[in-house]
């Protein structure tokens, strides 16, 4: 049987603009609805395509940690899971106890997630035993952001959902940003398809950057307000790493936001924003400093220097000698000490227990945490990783999803979190030289 044809629009119906004249491309990825013309209120000038092209590597199966095979179940349940418009739901923070996938609405910041969590487990658009789920969430969330209202901190008008009041009113952004940047390696064949994520994306971060408080932080009225801006901050890294256009003060003001709530001697972590909670503000500072972390070890590694367990000075002297001016120096030499000491305290089991009981904020701050050893090459992520998967094989429930014990209690949401954790190295790798900074 024929598979149907999607009609993709143009960049130009991205901008509202008119299509008289111009044809639209079409691509065979799937029976999926066609979006409906949008109006950004964004210059054009924030979409034009980027002048450089990052490259890619995608790691063989002999560079990344099998995944387990309990997990085959989780997948299969979220691949069910799925709505008919190719979005999930992590459901109503006021009806907590619905924990039925198909009987809650579906939100962008739980859809992007979990497509997330299906890239990570080795699905793409077109390869994959849950490809044709990429594709409808992947057109879910452009419409989404192509139908977002004028004038307005986030990119949907639902609201009520566990990651909002949980994680902040505006979580949908940074995780739909964060998806975009994920899908951009594997898309690259399709130039039409590349220029629409790529513009939906750059909206995204449009909004990000508009929303972000003066200190450098998105505090958008969550319970664990420190949390959504980490995953604030990863999508404005991770879009800048796939050549989008992103504001470096906001990035730079988001990294030493984050860098800051862990004290310089490990004897203070600032947790007023982390509903209290060491684990919350401790994996958010832990994943924000992570890339300028590995900066520096990079950078001693250099000069055949070993890197300092948290020498503040000796890290600005090798920065500066390495090009950096004296204020990325000191920034990047918190960074670092951040990142030590947040590292050091989450190994304790006392911080590791979080609230007390696993919810989805716990889920997340180990997927953070995943993602930084990784990111620093830290040799604890094997140990990390055997931590971690020892602890959600005891959990898992027993239709291959798991929940949380407060707060976000969605299994949509737990599961993928789950599969992120475990799944931190398998990202495809951005190829770029490095950038000394400016000023």
């Amino acid at each position: 049987m024929k598979k149907p044809t999607i009609i993709v629009l143009s960049i130009f119906a991205l901008f509202g603009l008119s299509l008289a004249g111009l044809s639209v491309a079409t691509v065979q990825y799937g029976a999926i609805e066609k979006p409906r013309l949008g109006s950004f209120p964004i210059p054009q000038a924030r979409f034009v395509s980027q002048t450089h092209a990052p490259a890619w590597a995608i790691k063989p199966d002999g560079e990344v940690k099998p995944l387990p095979s309990y997990l085959e179940k989780s997948l299969a349940w979220l691949a069910e899971a799925q709505a008919e418009n190719g979005g999930w739901g992590a459901g109503s923070h006021a009806m907590q106890g619905i924990r039925d996938p198909k009987a809650v609405q579906t939100d962008p910041a739980t859809s992007a997630y979990v497509a997330m969590a299906l890239l990570r487990a080795g699905n793409t658009l077109k390869t994959g035993l849950y490809s044709q789920q990429l594709v409808k969430v992947t057109n879910y969330l452009i419409q989404i952001v192509n139908d977002a209202p004028q004038n307005h901190p986030n990119i949907t008008t639902t609201t009520g959902t566990q990651p909002q009041q949980k994680l902040g009113q505006n979580i949908d952004v940074a995780m739909t940003v964060q998806y975009f940047a994920r899908l951009m390696p594997y898309i690259q064949d399709d130039p039409q398809l590349t220029e629409r994520v790529g513009a939906a994306m750059d909206f995204c971060i449009h909004r990000l950057q508009g929303t972000q408080m003066a200190d450098g932080s998105w505090n958008a009225g969550g319970w664990a307000p420190v949390l959504n801006s980490a995953m604030a901050n990863n999508a404005l890294e991770l879009g800048e790493q796939v050549g989008r256009k992103v504001d470096v003060d906001a990035l730079e003001k988001s990294r030493q936001y984050q860098s800051e709530n862990v004290s310089s001697d490990g004897s203070g972590v600032a947790t007023d924003k982390a509903a209290g909670i060491q684990l919350y503000a401790l994996a958010s500072a832990q994943r924000a400093t992570a890339n300028e972390a590995q900066a520096v070890k990079k950078a001693f590694s250099d000069a055949n220097i070993t890197a300092p367990g948290a020498d503040r000075d000796d890290v600005v002297k090798v920065m500066e000698d390495k090009g950096y001016s004296k204020k990325d120096a000191e920034r990047m030499a918190s960074s670092y000490v951040s990142n030590q000491k947040a590292g050091e305290m989450l190994q304790r089991d006392d911080v590791l227990s979080g609230f007390g009981n696993n919810g989805g904020e716990e889920f997340l701050s180990y997927m953070m945490t995943s993602e930084s050893l990784v990111a620093t090459d830290d040799k604890e992520w094997d140990n990390w990783h055997k931590r971690m998967n020892g602890l959600f094989e005891k959990i898992q429930n027993p239709d291959g999803s798991w929940s949380g014990h407060h707060c976000i209690t969605s299994p949509v949401f737990c599961t993928a979190a789950v599969i992120m954790t475990l799944g931190a190295d398998r990202d495809a790798l951005v190829l770029k030289t490095e950038k000394k900074g400016k000023g």
